[in-house]
């Protein structure tokens, strides 16, 4: 037979068999390297892997940890644990359910609202959810709010954190992005290729961003109007009215300025992502100190879960660079190329059967482990078929924030399960998030038929 289609065959059997492994339950890293050095070993049995090819490891290690736009990660990763620990979300939810709550559906306003300007100060989906679920729903639940509705608006808010800037997840696509596609124009003969940087995505990422928050609200109001019972109006004592400007300046100044601080000198290109993150994560530690709540054990707390996270984050990158490079060297690359480029409607085509592969692997894996699988596979072939890698990360972004909403493991729904009262069932949030990822859907058609809401704001930089 064929070396190079034992080859092929050899790789699509990895990349099937590592997704089977994985919902197995097996840890994620170790899933990704073990399963790749077993296929290494078939395939130096047939001939078609030397296992040479593993000295490129340590280099790509190297590179990860000296990594200077890679450093943003631990840094707004230890703003947002930081900022959870401060009690600024409890108590912006506090005072934006007092502003909001004497309208029908102003619970579900004031939740969508806070998850927006959580996203855009912490980017960290699990601390905002929790916040939010042991919060708001029982604020919800009192009101009549009706459980599904209010499991939704919880779940969904929570995830903004994956899209709108500073997120973790678009730090990670804007390093692997700029590095495939200078390969890919330097491949067609561009030895000067058009830079793409981690900046250009938060930037793309804005308005789409916003666009789901607008979303959201208008499903609010849209039940508010159709359906009041499902989100009955809050009454509000004439002196809890009194004091709400104050509360209200003493909410939202802090984080708002942490956000312009942060996102703001990074789409005016006076800082870099990770100066801007470094800014953050000081900040952050300011408001707590302000707020009276900096200690020697919170302090402790943050830095062994800002570890924690970063640890699990990385040990999967690595464990992915081993598939990529038995991957590849068996051909796989040659396969999905091929696979893509005969798609039915071209470019378009290719987009398509991509964006849905990564819906329906996000019923199973987690986001960080499809990036880290898909994007070294898929994107090369995307951006040598003429699509902006900007568009096409924050395509990418859109639908995998569906991730944490799709059932049966969606981490957001996991996430407000286990703060949920027991009156308020599994079926019950899975049934909530089902409308907004509908909402996450029409989000992504509408990038896909408008993409100047995510080339617009990038080339007003360049």
């Amino acid at each position: 037979m064929d070396p190079v289609l034992i080859g092929e065959i050899l790789a699509g059997l990895m990349f099937f068999g590592v997704i089977g492994m994985l919902m197995l339950g097996f840890p994620v890293a170790f899933t990704l390297a073990g399963t790749s050095l077993i296929f290494a070993l078939a395939g130096m049995a047939f001939g078609v892997f030397d296992p040479s090819n593993f000295g490129a490891l340590a280099n790509r290690y190297i590179g990860f940890m000296t990594n200077e736009v890679l450093v943003a990660v631990p840094l707004f990763i230890f703003m947002g644990v930081m900022l959870e620990r401060s009690r600024i979300a409890e108590q912006l939810l506090m005072t934006m359910s007092k502003l909001f709550g004497r309208m029908r559906g102003g619970l579900g306003i004031s939740v969508i609202l806070v998850g927006a300007m959580l996203a855009a100060s912490t980017g960290v989906v699990g601390a905002t959810v929790v916040t939010m679920g042991l919060i708001s729903l029982p604020a919800m639940m009192r009101a009549g709010y009706d459980p599904k509705l209010a499991s939704g608006v919880i779940c969904a808010s929570g995830t903004l954190g994956q899209i709108i800037p500073p997120s973790t997840v678009l730090i990670f696509m804007g390093d692997m992005l700029a590095g495939i596609n200078a390969q890919v124009q330097m491949a067609q003969g561009n030895f000067a290729p058009t830079p793409v940087s981690v900046g250009d995505l938060f930037a793309g990422a804005f308005l789409p961003g916003l666009l789901l928050v607008g979303l959201y609200l208008g499903y609010v109001v849209f039940k508010a109007i159709t359906d009041p019972k499902s989100c009955p109006a809050t009454p509000m004592t004439a002196e809890e009215r009194a004091g709400l400007g104050k509360e209200l300046a003493v909410a939202l100044v802090p984080p708002l300025l942490l956000i312009v601080a942060v996102l703001g000198s990074i789409l005016g290109g006076i800082a870099t992502p990770t100066e801007a993150a470094s800014v953050g994560a000081v900040g952050a530690t300011l408001l707590t100190a302000l707020r009276w709540r900096l200690s020697f054990s919170i302090m402790k707390q943050v830095v062994i879960s800002t570890a924690t996270i970063t640890s699990m984050v990385f040990i999967i990158l690595f464990g992915a660079s081993v598939f990529s490079v038995v991957f590849r060297q068996m051909g796989g690359d040659n396969l999905v190329h091929e696979f893509l480029s005969n798609m039915p409607g071209g470019v378009t085509g290719a987009m398509i059967v991509v964006m849905m592969l990564m819906f329906v692997l996000g019923f199973i894996l987690d986001t960080f482990e499809i990036i880290f699988i898909i994007i070294p596979i898929t994107a090369p072939v995307l951006l040598a078929l003429g699509l902006d890698p900007v568009w096409l990360g924050v395509m990418v972004g859109v639908n995998l924030q569906t991730s944490f909403l799709t059932p049966p493991f969606g981490f957001a729904l996991f996430y407000l399960r286990g703060v949920a009262p027991n009156d308020v069932s599994t079926g019950t949030i899975y049934r909530g998030a089902i409308p907004f990822v509908l909402l996450q859907i029409v989000a992504i058609a509408l990038l896909f038929i408008f993409p100047e809401l995510v080339t617009w704001l990038p080339s007003l930089s360049r």
